[in-house]
C-alpha cells in the first residue's frame, strides 16, 4: 500500500480544545488498525497544525477516514492535504507494495 501524507491546519479558538481528546482517541484507533504509521503537531507556522503518515489504498480512502475525524466533523479544519508519497530513500522506502 501506498503511503498518504496528510497535513492540516486548525482555527484558533475553543473548539480545539473542546475535541482535542476525541481526535486523539480518532487517530489511536486509526494506529491500531495500522492506517497511521506517525501522527503528530507541525510547529513552526504560526498556527495550529498537524502531519499524518497513513498506510491505506489511496487518497480517497485516507480522505474518507479524515472525514470521520471529529475534527472534521465539528468544523475545526481549515486546510487539508492529501498525497501519495513514494518515499525512495531511508527507513520506509519500499512502502508503497
Amino acid at each position: 500500500m501506498p503511503l498518504i501524507l496528510v497535513t492540516m491546519t486548525h482555527p484558533d479558538g475553543d473548539g480545539w480544545g473542546k475535541h482535542v481528546a476525541a481526535h486523539i482517541t480518532f487517530l489511536k484507533r486509526l494506529i491500531d488498525t495500522g492506517q497511521i504509521r506517525a501522527s503528530g503537531p507541525v510547529t513552526g507556522l504560526g498556527k495550529r497544525a498537524g502531519f499524518i503518515i497513513m498506510t491505506v489504498a489511496d487518497t480517497d480512502e485516507a480522505r474518507s477516514l479524515i472525514e470521520q475525524d471529529p475534527f472534521a466533523i465539528e468544523g475545526l479544519i481549515d486546510e487539508l492535504t492529501i498525497l501519495e508519497w513514494n518515499p525512495m530513500f531511508g527507513s520506509l522506502a519500499g512502502n508503497d507494495a
